[in-house]
């Protein structure tokens, strides 16, 4: 450690985020917050993250406060307040508009139209749109050329940015994974949603219908898979990398293909994560959680289970 640092605070504030859940290699992501010194974590509920904070704030949802959200398609749509707080839960924004203040910087925002006007006033693709404009159509498509025009559905309609208005595709090169299926452990784990969890399952899952639906931790894998390993779909299997093992239910998914095991990562009860290699991509760098070697065995049936 730099000499400089030494005897520094670790501190860390997570908004709206898991990474006790989502991040690879979990246990190395526990141990790192737990040597935190400081951790605050601003959420609805007492996600595993929120489990190792010195403090928590009682954060609003989506339904319970006036905004926006600009999505990957350009249209940048307004919510409404649908909701009234829970005793305790504050506004998001008055929050981190809170913490700033005592820390001493000198912020006084009235509320989520004066933090898009700021917003707006440094963002180009925002020019033409406005609060009250969004309040009356609900969302606007950026670019968008005068506040009484829709916005542009094809934003390079006239060519791209280029002196000849032509894109320039470039080709790219295979670039092998960190990790690669061997004798020890032969199959490739993937990771991802499903359709009833979103994530990692801090909202869905408290939702009684939804976790009905999928209560239980399971893995994917080809029939045929489970038919060559003498796995009967429901049974209890043991998937395990190099840095983990986890215990969970087979299921049978034609969809899946052979040498691939695909586990959600919404199931604290059995991690996908604690699995996941936390190698980077070296452009993007994006940790590798959609390939590592694994491998698959069946399981002894618990035996609360057995009775």
């Amino acid at each position: 450690m730099n000499a400089a640092h030494e005897g520094a605070i670790k501190g860390m504030y997570i908004m709206g985020e898991n990474p006790a859940m989502s991040d690879p290699n979990l246990r190395h992501v526990r141990e790192a917050l737990a040597s935190l010194d400081h951790l605050v974590v601003q959420e609805l509920f007492l996600t595993e993250t929120a489990c190792y904070a010195d403090v928590v704030l009682p954060a609003s949802a989506w339904p319970e406060k006036d905004g926006t959200v600009t999505n990957t398609n350009r249209q940048v749509q307004m919510g409404r307040t649908a909701l009234t707080m829970p005793d305790g839960a504050r506004q998001d924004w008055w929050i981190i508009q809170e913490i700033a203040r005592r820390i001493g910087l000198d912020w006084n925002y009235g509320g989520p139209a004066d933090v898009f006007a700021e917003m707006a006033g440094c963002m180009p693709s925002f020019d033409n749109i406005s609060w009250e404009r969004l309040r009356r159509e609900s969302a606007v498509t950026y670019p968008c050329s005068g506040e009484d025009e829709p916005g542009h559905d094809v934003i390079f309609e006239d060519g791209y940015p280029t002196p000849s208005k032509r894109g320039k595709l470039v080709p790219a090169g295979i670039v092998p994974p960190d990790e690669s299926p061997d004798d020890e452990f032969p199959m490739v784990l993937t990771t991802g949603r499903m359709l009833e969890h979103w994530h990692t399952g801090a909202m869905t899952r408290r939702a009684s219908v939804l976790d009905h639906l999928e209560p239980e931790a399971v893995a994917h894998l080809a029939p045929a898979e489970l038919e060559r390993m003498h796995i009967d779909p429901g049974a209890p299997i043991t998937v395990e990398t190099r840095r983990g093992a986890i215990g969970l239910r087979a299921r049978a998914d034609a969809g899946v293909p052979a040498g691939v095991v695909f586990i959600p990562f919404c199931f604290a009860e059995a991690a996908s994560n604690m699995l996941t290699n936390p190698a980077l991509d070296p452009i993007g760098k994006i940790p590798e959680f959609k390939y590592c070697a694994a491998r698959v065995t069946p399981a002894e049936v618990p035996a609360e289970a057995a009775e």
